[in-house]
């Protein structure tokens, strides 16, 4: 195999172009969130309603000390968000980005 580069432009637009090796580890991290399938199970969830913790764990046969737990790794990785209503909290996605991500992973899936 040969080191010559075929394509000195191509290669130059590479280098100009390629994110920060920080904000490129922090997209690794973020994909990585998206690995566990009860995590996207929420997610989905929330795709159809702000939920509780309760109804949750409920819907997905899940114990609330797990929910809490994957909701807490969504919550830190900025995918969900809450809000509180007395001593209930309720979930909901954080923004439509998460909707998108999760509609065209699930498109790439489907192809």
């Amino acid at each position: 195999m040969s080191n010559e580069v075929t394509d000195q432009d191509a290669m130059d637009k590479l280098l100009t172009e390629m994110p920060p090796d920080e904000q490129l580890y922090d997209l690794a991290e973020l994909f990585k969130v998206f690995g566990d399938t009860t995590r996207i199970k929420i997610l989905y969830a929330l795709l159809e309603a702000e939920l509780c913790v309760g109804d949750l764990a409920d819907y997905l046969n899940l114990t609330q000390t797990a929910c809490s737990h994957q909701l807490r790794v969504l919550k830190n990785n900025k995918l969900v968000r809450f809000r509180r209503e007395g001593k209930a909290v309720f979930y909901s996605l954080s923004d439509d980005h998460v909707k998108a991500i999760l509609e065209k992973g699930m498109e790439h899936v489907e192809e």
